[in-house]
């Protein structure tokens, strides 16, 4: 049903003349219209939904249905106290409040309703950080979000949780967006203004939105995750039920058959009437993180023939070839592909499965007591990407991201020629005659000292066996693997790992002295570049010791603890003197 300008001049005046009578002496401080109904199909009446606050209104909460001027009203009258509260904190599961995530046309109280709706986007852009800060920990850091992300997630989570929602929404969409996008954004502009100028919790760069670190680290919280998850129950439940309700309420009004068509109780007669598009909203499109080739979508999708075609577009790669080199954890692959005057490309490529069951539990077992894996593909790719740029942008060597699929879970990197560190310490203990001023123990020593710059930015890497740092070609030392990273994780553990692991390269007998000399520079290396004496001195814990037991034959463990020792005593007695 559509109107003209003066049927709904009168149509709003009745209803204004309706909701001062049910409000008697109560002072009405609001009234709204939801504008979301008008242009359903052709031929069947629409309904207009009202909400109404009242002040001191008794009863606190009432809904009921009204034929006006040929047209079918829901009319929801709330106490102003109860409202506000279901702003402020989702007093009812925001099924009042959510009402303003929508299109409204204010027919009383504009500027009441405004302030209230830019309280409510604001609580609503803090939710969707926090949920951001908790599902992506690492990656938050790095994030550029354009405003549109908060808009589509605050829609498309309501719309999971009432997926009658899609009907009303089929309308408003032009394609995947809003057909009214910048009309919409406005409230959702303000709100991230207020939030940038009176609390610092963003920063605007350009059109993108970057959080703050304080805010990221209050937002891991676990208690800030378990409230935003108990809000869900009450949200599905009264969202649900002031949806349905007052249409059921409307079945005493017209054929029940009609109601049917009209009213939205039946998703599958309906379901031709709704615009697909609905479904296919992704507000990760919306969100960006950094690649050495430039920010890509945290929705974009990509495979491995895509990419090589999208990385040398002017080139046009030829005899592209795609080798599976192992990963038993994750997919890890080579790509090569022939360019200008035959010149190779290559390019490593790691798609991120998830751990689960058998494959999980060996490692559950192994480290138990000592380490928490991070299991998530996601999460991992997550943690990849964002170490990669911390370290990247402190001056680390690490191998450049080209780009990221996370819906995928692939990413793209450099692939670095040269060797890893584990063949220098098995030449080393091949010939130790050799060891001293070799470059294979000069390496050595270096990254102990990238490890303790590492651990002063409290950065840990998680993973740090040796064959994890690569010596290229020019003799640059890179590190790589990050999915385990975190910062103000366990120092320890990284230096645990690698000295033990290197261990586990080096033949027992005949004993050498190789395993004391690569501790030895290590350590010094470590505590050259700042690292903290304590910090080694508990590598030689049964915590950490049993867990690499079973790499490291026990001559090699006991060598490498009895080193940690010495150097402890050394150490002492240099600084008494």
């Amino acid at each position: 049903m559509t109107f003209n300008a003066s049927e709904l001049k009168e149509l709003k005046q009745q209803i204004i003349t309706l909701i001062h009578h049910t409000a008697g002496s109560a002072p009405v401080i609001a009234i709204s219209l939801l504008d979301i109904y008008s242009t359903r199909i052709k031929n069947y009446p629409s309904i207009l939904e009202v909400i109404a606050v009242v002040k001191n209104f008794r009863p606190k909460l009432l809904s009921y249905v009204k034929f006006l001027n040929g047209q079918n009203v829901i009319i929801s009258i709330v106490d102003q106290w109860v409202f506000e509260r279901d702003i402020d904190r989702g007093f009812l599961g925001e099924a009042i409040a959510c009402k303003l995530t929508f299109p409204y046309q204010s027919l009383y109280g504009e500027r009441y309703l405004y302030s209230q709706e830019l309280l409510l986007k604001k609580r609503l852009i803090l939710e969707s950080i926090e949920n951001l800060s908790f599902d992506y920990p690492e990656l938050i850091y790095h994030m550029q979000i354009k405003p549109q992300f908060f808009l589509y997630d605050v829609l498309f989570k309501r719309m999971r949780i009432f997926p009658l929602l899609a009907y009303e929404m089929s309308d408003m969409l032009d394609g995947n967006t809003l057909k009214d996008e910048k009309k919409a954004l406005k409230s959702y502009n303000d709100a991230l203004k207020q939030l940038e100028t009176d609390n610092k919790i963003i920063t605007h760069i350009d059109d993108y939105i970057v959080v703050s670190k304080e805010f990221v680290l209050q937002s891991q919280k676990p208690k800030v995750w378990l409230t935003n998850q108990i809000k869900s129950a009450p949200r599905t439940l009264f969202t649900s039920f002031f949806g349905i309700f007052p249409k059921i309420l409307n079945i005493t009004l017209q054929n029940t058959q009609a109601f049917i068509k009209t009213q939205k109780l039946n998703i599958q007669l309906l379901q031709p009437n709704i615009n697909p598009n609905c479904y296919t909203i992704n507000p990760q499109k919306y969100i960006f993180v950094p690649t050495s080739k430039g920010a890509v979508s945290l929705a974009d999708k990509i495979n491995l023939s895509q990419f090589t075609q999208k990385l040398f577009p002017n080139e046009k790669p030829e005899n592209i070839s795609v080798t599976a080199i192992g990963g038993v954890l994750n997919d890890i692959y080579l790509i090569k592909a022939q360019v200008n005057n035959n010149t190779e490309r290559k390019i490593i490529v790691k798609r991120f499965k998830d751990w689960s069951g058998f494959k999980w539990f060996p490692l559950t077992l192994w480290s138990f007591g000592a380490r928490a894996f991070t299991v998530s593909g996601k999460a991992r790719l997550a943690k990849e990407c964002a170490t990669s740029e911390f370290l990247r942008l402190r001056g680390f060597n690490v191998p450049k991201i080209l780009y990221v699929s996370h819906p995928q879970r692939l990413v793209f990197m450099e692939f670095i020629e040269g060797e890893d560190l584990s063949l220098s310490i098995k030449r080393l203990d091949a010939e130790p005659q050799r060891a001293k001023n070799s470059p294979e123990l000069a390496h050595i020593k270096t990254v102990g000292t990238l490890f303790a710059k590492l651990h002063h930015y409290n950065m840990t890497l998680g993973d740090t066996k040796p064959e994890n740092v690569i010596i290229s070609k020019d003799n640059a030392i890179y590190l790589l693997d990050f999915e385990q990273a975190t910062q103000d994780g366990d120092k320890t553990w990284d230096i645990a790992e690698f000295l033990y692991y290197a261990g586990h390269y080096l033949h027992p007998l005949p004993n050498n002295g190789i395993a004391e000399i690569i501790t030895d520079t290590f350590i010094k290396g470590y505590l050259q570049g700042g690292g903290e004496l304590n910090t080694i001195k508990k590598a030689k814990s049964p915590k950490y010791t049993r867990v690499f037991s079973i790499f490291t034959m026990p001559p090699i463990m006991l060598a490498i603890t009895n080193t940690i020792t010495k150097t402890k005593e050394d150490t002492h007695k240099t600084q008494n003197q």
